[in-house]
């Protein structure tokens, strides 16, 4: 149920909009990370609450290719990607943005990348190096076959072959093998793996509640150069073809949405181009819809009532 203050602060600000109205439904990507969850949330509100439109997030569409190929449409089939990452989706961005100009993007927020190992496991991994260890990467092997596992990321993500391409980089390939399951399936293991305090090195990124939860620590990577990261993700032979041997760089993460939003939903289209988030509201959300378990849409609404001035400002441009 919301607050007396919420039902309020949203009544004042739907009153504030005045004619701005939402015109078509407008669709969501749900991708299977919170932070890009918690933001579809915070947008859809937006959308029905303070703007009287109608949004949907729509159940399993969550292949980047899938979603930018509906946008590129501009059919209403899907018209927001919620937390677009890069250079993780260049390809995309260079078919789509650059290219086609049929997909634009608000501006962006800032994110890490980072391969991680829990803070128990610290003088025992601290760099690359140490991986290069046959007798540490033994430490990690769980099935036996001499290997070492690390969680590289779900089979639906271009990081998930980044990750690929930087251990053979490093020449850790003979060593190490990458775990390609799901965020949940992975994030169920770890608990049980951190409450027991085994050994876990896996991929993860800012902003993620994971990093409240338990006390982790980034593996260290030699800096950036020029020519450390040349990949193509789209090769036949892309893990061959491909180099990436330093630390990766900060990431921008955008909203993208499709462009024929400027004709179908004008409002909308103006709102989500006016967006900015930082990294800390993302993972406030983050904490209080996934880990404290509270209902997403009212995390939602009480953010909004709190940043009205934030929100009539994205409104209004």
């Amino acid at each position: 149920m919301k607050t007396i203050k919420t039902t309020v602060a949203l009544a004042a600000l739907v009153a504030a909009a005045g004619s701005v109205s939402a015109q078509e439904k407008i669709t969501f990507s749900d991708l299977s990370w919170n932070g890009a969850q918690a933001i579809g949330h915070v947008l859809s509100a937006i959308i029905e609450d303070q703007m009287g439109g109608d949004a949907e997030i729509v159940s399993g569409m969550n292949q980047a290719a899938v979603i930018m190929a509906g946008m590129d449409k501009g059919d209403g089939s899907i018209d927001v990607f919620t937390d677009l990452w890069m250079p993780n989706q260049q390809a995309l961005w260079d078919e789509y943005i650059d290219g086609n100009g049929t997909v634009v993007t608000n501006s962006p927020y800032k994110g890490t990348s980072n391969i991680y190992v829990p803070s128990y496991m610290r003088g025992t991994v601290d760099s690359i190096d140490d991986l290069r260890n046959p007798e540490v990467a033994a430490m990690f092997d769980t099935d036996g076959n001499g290997k070492g596992e690390y969680w590289a990321g779900d089979v639906t993500w271009a990081s998930t072959k980044r990750w690929q391409i930087k251990f053979k980089s490093y020449g850790l390939d003979g060593l190490w093998e990458p775990n390609i399951v799901s965020a949940d399936t992975f994030k169920a293991g770890l608990e049980a793996a951190y409450t027991a305090e085994k050994p876990q090195l896996f991929y993860y990124w800012t902003p993620e509640a994971i990093h409240v939860k338990y006390d982790l620590v980034a593996v260290k990577e030699p800096a950036r150069s020029e020519g450390c990261e040349d990949v193509n993700l789209d090769a036949e032979d892309w893990l061959e073809v491909s180099e990436f041997n330093c630390v990766i760089a900060s990431n921008d993460i955008y909203v993208a949405y499709s462009k024929s939003l400027e004709t179908r939903n004008p409002p909308v289209a103006k709102m989500l181009s006016n967006v900015q988030f930082t990294g800390d509201e993302i993972n406030a959300w983050i904490v209080e819809m996934f880990e404290n378990k509270r209902d997403p849409r009212e995390v939602a609404e009480d953010w909004i009532a709190d940043n009205m001035k934030t929100v009539q400002s994205w409104i209004d441009g």
